[in-house]
């Protein structure tokens, strides 16, 4: 086991808050970061590797998993399974290293509730107004005015579930918001739950203490 265990750092926040782009200055600050691989049972696509773009499943190993409880969260999203294997991501942090999550509020809920949850970390990303959400929505060009809505219709249900998460940033300054996102990083890795050989150091402080006396 390593020095440390490695956080499950969860990220969330509506469409057009930044997350995707915090997420990616994230990877270059530490490129020890690796994000989950999600599992679904939707077929792979052209040039969709297995184990590195998905864990590809059908739909009957897919609901085991569920039912064994080697799901951290999972949902049903238009007509396919998707979820987050257990194994893999307990085995990143057994070794130290942080896995990046990229799951809504159903997700950050069904995390806390599994036994990874003393090494979880979740924040939650706010924009500064909802004109400037729906501004970054649309300077981005990609999706058209009723998919816009959509996202914009959604935001509100993201946003009402803030309370959930252990941090909440307003990412209304992009490099303010990532600096704050390293401390709180950074601070996270030396809680007492990521130290696993604090116990035997201070094992080996009551000895010398009690040859001293």
């Amino acid at each position: 086991m390593s020095d440390r265990r490695g956080l499950l750092i969860i990220l969330s926040s509506p469409s057009g808050a930044g997350k995707s782009t915090l997420a990616k200055m994230l990877r270059d600050w530490d490129d020890t970061l690796k994000f989950s691989v999600s599992a679904t049972t939707r077929p792979a696509r052209d040039g969709e590797v297995d184990g590195e773009d998905y864990y590809f499943l059908s739909e009957d190993a897919f609901k085991r998993q569920v039912a064994e409880g080697e799901m951290l969260e999972h949902a049903y999203v238009f007509g396919n399974f998707y979820g987050s294997p257990k194994t893999p991501v307990q085995a990143a942090i057994n070794g130290g290293t942080d896995v990046l999550f990229d799951v809504d509020w159903q997700g950050e809920v069904q995390i806390r509730n599994s036994d990874l949850a003393p090494h979880a970390l979740s924040i939650f990303l706010l924009p500064p107004s909802i004109p400037e959400l729906r501004q970054r929505l649309e300077a981005r060009g990609k999706d058209s005015a009723d998919v816009i809505a959509g996202r914009m219709e959604k935001s509100w249900s993201e946003i009402s579930h803030w309370g959930y998460y252990d941090y909440v940033l307003v990412n209304d300054n992009l490099d303010q918001t990532f600096e704050e996102l390293k401390s709180i990083i950074t601070a996270t890795r030396l809680r007492r739950t990521q130290q696993p050989a604090l116990m035997a150091h201070v094992r080996k402080l009551q000895t010398e203490f009690e040859e001293l006396a």
